[in-house]
């Protein structure tokens, strides 16, 4: 169970956001029920989040393999339950998904996914990043689409930090 309740969102000031955010994401998640606290701080979440999850020009399975290591690496199941699905239907295989927490021991991934998943952890692990993992990555993917994937794996760090300061689960009850 969440350590706060999750908001009232029987409030007409939220009708706005709420009609948003189900436009937006289908429905409101345990995530938007508790950033909906603060009306301010969701709408700049959702602006930022819908950026990185549908406007930048960073292919869709590099985007999930590094939502799906980040929710790995800081115990966030309920980041990975909502993106595995995403995952699968981006090109990451089950396969992948499997493999993902030992993968620098599997042949599952491609050179270019073992670069960005070095990328990933040394961003989420240690913060400060070498010029060679960098670079790597950039070989491959050029300055615009390094600088988004560095931001995605930031932005959800964030994600995960806010869910399980929190403790959002999927499970809980509304």
């Amino acid at each position: 169970m969440a350590h706060l309740p999750y908001a009232d969102l029987s409030l007409p000031t939220l009708a706005p956001l709420l009609q948003r955010i189900n436009a937006e994401r289908g429905s409101v998640l345990h995530l938007y029920q508790m950033l909906l606290h603060s009306p301010p701080l969701t709408e700049g979440w959702l602006n930022f989040m819908t950026a990185v999850r549908q406007k930048l020009t960073l292919p869709g399975d590099l985007r999930e393999l590094v939502i799906m290591r980040v929710a790995m690496l800081n115990s966030a199941p309920y980041e990975a339950e909502q993106h595995a699905p995403i995952a699968l239907k981006e090109g990451i295989s089950p396969a992948q998904l499997a493999a993902l927490n030992d993968w620098t021991s599997s042949a599952a991934f491609s050179p270019l996914q073992r670069d960005v998943l070095a990328l990933c952890d040394t961003m989420t692990r240690n913060v400060q990043v070498d010029a060679t993992t960098l670079g790597a990555v950039r070989e491959h993917l050029g300055e615009t689409q390094t600088v988004e994937l560095v931001a995605t794996i930031a932005s959800y760090n964030m994600v995960s930090r806010f869910l399980e300061a929190l403790h959002i689960h999927g499970a809980d009850a509304r």
